[in-house]
C-alpha cells in the first residue's frame, strides 16, 4: 500500500476563501483551520468550476468540467455513466464514503433504462454519487405551502425529534430559528433574527452532529479494516445564517469588515450582473442593517466549524492517524455577503467562485511545504487527480480533466502547469434569465482568469466583464467595455474558445489506446491502398495468396 492509507475530504458548504485568519481576515478567528494549514499547504489561487452548490460540486467529484459532465445547476441530475472519485478510487482498494451533504440529483431515468435499482449495491453507489452511505443529509430541510424542499426524510430532523425536540421540522423550529420576546419562533429565514441564538442546544446543533457521526465512523470496522476516502461535507456556514449559542454572541457588527463596494459599480452594470445586484438578495444585502445582522452570525457558525474541525485533528492525533490520512479542507462556492451589491454566490467574484484549500500529506515526502502557501492557480477538478495519485494510481487524463496537485506538496513545479482558470454558471432556471428575457441556451456564463485578468463572457449578446486583479485587486473596475482592453479581451476570448475545443467527451478509451492501435488493422487482415503483392511484407501477404479451394463461378 502507498503511505497515505485514507484521505479525509472536508467540504464546507459556502465558506469564503479569506473568512479564516490564516487567509488574513482581521477579526475572524480559526485556530483549527490555521492549525491544519501549518501542517500542510494552503493554496491561494483555488477556484470551483461553477459558483452554485450542484455544479461544483459534480466537478469536485468527477474531476471534470461542468460542461463535460452536464450536471450544471442544482437539481440537474449527473448522468449514469460519469465516473467519480470514489469510482477511481474503489479500483485502487479504496473505499469511498459519504457523510453529509452532496446536493447530487441521480439519473433515474438513466438508472432505470440500464436496469439499476437504488437498493442494488452498485444502484445505491450510481445514486449517491459514487459514494457509499455512512449518512447523506443535504441540510436543507424547509416547509411550504406545496410541502417539504426534500421529499426523503432528513437524517438530522429524525435526530432531533429522538432527543425529544417537539414538532414535525426541529430543523427549521429549532436548529434554524431562534425564540422572540413573546416566546414565538424566530425564524432564521428573516434575517433580522441572524443574531438571536438558535433554539437548540450547541451540542445538538447541525455541525456537532455531523462531526459526531463522522467520530462514529473513524470508530467503525469499516475504516479499521479497508483504506478509506471519507468525505465528511457540512452544510455550514451555508443560510439560514443562525448561530447557537456562544456563536451566535461571539462576534459583533464591530468584527465587521466593511463591504467590498462602490457606487460606480450600480452605474450601468454589465446586464447579466445589473440583474443579480438588483435581485431580492442583492437589495437585501445592499442595506448594511442587514450586513450587521448577518455577518456576525455567519462568522460565529465558521466559528463552530472550526471548533468542530478540531475534535477531528485531536481524535486522528490521539489514535495516530494523522500519520497515514490525508487532509482536504475546501469550499464549493463563497458567499458576496453584501460585496459588489450581491448576496449569496452564482458570479465570479472572488468572494463568491474563489474557495479555501488547505491539503495535508503525511508523508516524509511533503515535510518541505508544512506551513506553506501555493499560489498556482488550482482547479477544484483538480482533488480527483490528487487522491487517485494519493491512493498510488494513475490518474485516467481521457475521463478526468484536473491535475494532481502531488507535485506542490512535495514543493516541485511542474515543467507545465495550466495558464488559465475557468469557471462556468448556467443561471437559466433563476427569475433573471427570464427578466433578461434569454433563452435557456443562451442563460450561460463563462469565468477565464489568467493570474491577472479575469473575464466573464455571457452568451446571448451581452458585453463581457473585466477585471485587472493586479492593478484592481478588489475587483471594483469593470473594463469590459474599455476600447483599451480590447486586445486583451480577445486573447481571452480566443483562449476560452480554444479550451472549447478540448477533447472532452472520449471517455470510454485512452490516448495511450488509441496510439497503441496505429497501424494495426493490417496486422489484422485489412490491405487498404495495396495495388499489389510489392505493397506487402511477406508475412502479410500470407493471408491472401495461395491456391484458391475450388472454383464456385
Amino acid at each position: 500500500m502507498p503511505e497515505i492509507r485514507n484521505i479525509l475530504f472536508v467540504m464546507y458548504d459556502q465558506l469564503r476563501h479569506d473568512y479564516m485568519s490564516c487567509a488574513g481576515h482581521p477579526t475572524m478567528r480559526t485556530p483549527n483551520f490555521d492549525r491544519l494549514a501549518a501542517k500542510g499547504v494552503r493554496f491561494t489561487q483555488a477556484y470551483v468550476q461553477s459558483p452554485v452548490c450542484g455544479a461544483s460540486r459534480m466537478s469536485y467529484y468527477t474531476g471534470r468540467y461542468v460542461g463535460s459532465h452536464g450536471a450544471a445547476w442544482n437539481g440537474y441530475p449527473l448522468k449514469v455513466g460519469e465516473a467519480t472519485m470514489g469510482d477511481h478510487l474503489r479500483k485502487l482498494g479504496m473505499d469511498s464514503w459519504l457523510l453529509g451533504k452532496t446536493h447530487m440529483t441521480p439519473d433515474t431515468e438513466g438508472m432505470a433504462r440500464l436496469g439499476l435499482t437504488r437498493d442494488s449495491v452498485i444502484g445505491a453507489r450510481v445514486a449517491e454519487c459514487g459514494f457509499d452511505l455512512w449518512v447523506r443529509e443535504d441540510g436543507l430541510n424547509p416547509e411550504g405551502p406545496d410541502g417539504f424542499y426534500y421529499a426523503t426524510p432528513s437524517p438530522y430532523n429524525e435526530y432531533l425529534k429522538s432527543l425529544g425536540y417537539p414538532g414535525e421540522n426541529p430543523w427549521h423550529d429549532n436548529a434554524n430559528a431562534g425564540v422572540d420576546e413573546d416566546g414565538s419562533v424566530a425564524s432564521g429565514w428573516l434575517m433580522k433574527n441572524a443574531r438571536k441564538g438558535a433554539n437548540v442546544k450547541e451540542e445538538h446543533s447541525e455541525t456537532p452532529w455531523l462531526t459526531d457521526r463522522c467520530l462514529d465512523f473513524l470508530a467503525s470496522p469499516q475504516a479499521a479494516e479497508r483504506p478509506w476516502l471519507a468525505h465528511l461535507s457540512y452544510i455550514k456556514p451555508h443560510w439560514p445564517y443562525i448561530a447557537p449559542e456562544p456563536y451566535a454572541s461571539m462576534y459583533g457588527p464591530q468584527d465587521v469588515v466593511p463591504a467590498n463596494r462602490t457606487e460606480a459599480e450600480r452605474e450601468d452594470p454589465q446586464p447579466v450582473y445589473g440583474a443579480f445586484m438588483n435581485n431580492l438578495i442583492g437589495k437585501a444585502f445592499s442595506r448594511d442593517e442587514v450586513r450587521s445582522e448577518v455577518v456576525p452570525a455567519y462568522m460565529g457558525l465558521i466559528a463552530q466549524c472550526d471548533d468542530q474541525f478540531g475534535r477531528l485533528l485531536d481524535h486522528l492525533e490521539s489514535t495516530g492517524r494523522m500519520e497515514d490520512t490525508m487532509i482536504v479542507l475546501t469550499a464549493d462556492h463563497g458567499d458576496y455577503m453584501g460585496d459588489h451589491w450581491m448576496g449569496e454566490k452564482d458570479l465570479f467574484h472572488d468572494c463568491s467562485v474563489r474557495v479555501p484549500l488547505i491539503i495535508y500529506d503525511p508523508r516524509q515526502s511533503a515535510g518541505s511545504t508544512r506551513g506553506t502557501t501555493c499560489d498556482a492557480l488550482v482547479e477544484s477538478i483538480d482533488l480527483t487527480a490528487t487522491f487517485i495519485e494519493a491512493a498510488g494510481g494513475e490518474v485516467p487524463e481521457h475521463v478526468v480533466e484536473g491535475r494532481s496537485l502531488m507535485p506542490f506538496l512535495r514543493g516541485d513545479t511542474p515543467a507545465e502547469w495550466r495558464d488559465v482558470a475557468i469557471s462556468e454558471y448556467d443561471y437559466s432556471c433563476s427569475v433573471m434569465a427570464g427578466k433578461l428575457g434569454v433563452a435557456p441556451k443562451d442563460a450561460v456564463l463563462f469565468m477565464i482568469f489568467d493570474g491577472r485578468w479575469k473575464m466573464m463572457h455571457a452568451e446571448g449578446g451581452f458585453r463581457p466583464m473585466l477585471f485587472d486583479t493586479l492593478n484592481d485587486p478588489k475587483e471594483l473596475d469593470d473594463r469590459g467595455d474599455d476600447p483599451a482592453c480590447a486586445e486583451t479581451r480577445a486573447r481571452l476570448m480566443e483562449r476560452l474558445s480554444a479550451w472549447s475545443r478540448r477533447v472532452s467527451q472520449r471517455t470510454t478509451i485512452s490516448s495511450d489506446q488509441i496510439i497503441a492501435r496505429r497501424g494495426k488493422a493490417r496486422s489484422k487482415g485489412v490491405y487498404l491502398g495495396v495495388y499489389d503483392e510489392n505493397d506487402l511484407t511477406p508475412e502479410l501477404l500470407v493471408p491472401i495468396t495461395g491456391a484458391a479451394k475450388g472454383d464456385f463461378r
